[in-house]
């Protein structure tokens, strides 16, 4: 009884822990607390970076899921891919009128960050941007 008690609660705790926000406002498994988020900034429109992130996105893999928020005006747009069996979230705003912030985020299956391909994906967007 004791053991089936403690593993419903271990179950529990594991479940209220482990579900967090990604950056493109979804929510998805996180087992560890490290830094998993790469944001940069460019003097572009939020469409170039947009379409930079896209294009980059299915260079490297495959777009799941485009998100643009009823609540807010076109200063932000999200999306969400699979690249290298990675879960990949990219959100895109503006930060004023000349500015744009793109965020990347990586998580794997078991909800482990990816830091290297989340600043992989980032500098690619950049690249994109310059061509």
């Amino acid at each position: 009884m004791k053991i089936k008690f403690f593993a419903v609660l271990a179950g529990a705790a594991l479940v209220a822990t482990g579900c967090v926000k990604t950056v493109s406002e979804t929510h998805a498994l996180r087992t560890t607390w490290s830094k998993d988020i790469v944001a940069g900034r460019y003097t572009r429109t939020v469409e170039q970076v947009y379409q930079a992130s896209v294009a980059v996105i299915q260079q490297n893999g495959v777009m799941v899921k485009e998100y643009i928020p009823h609540d807010s005006t076109n200063a932000m747009r999200a999306l969400e891919g699979k690249v290298n069996q990675r879960n990949v979230y990219i959100n895109v705003e503006s930060v004023d009128p000349r500015t744009t912030q793109v965020s990347v985020q990586s998580l794997g299956s078991w909800g482990n960050a990816d830091l290297d391909l989340s600043h992989e994906l980032e500098k690619e967007i950049a690249l994109q941007l310059a061509r």
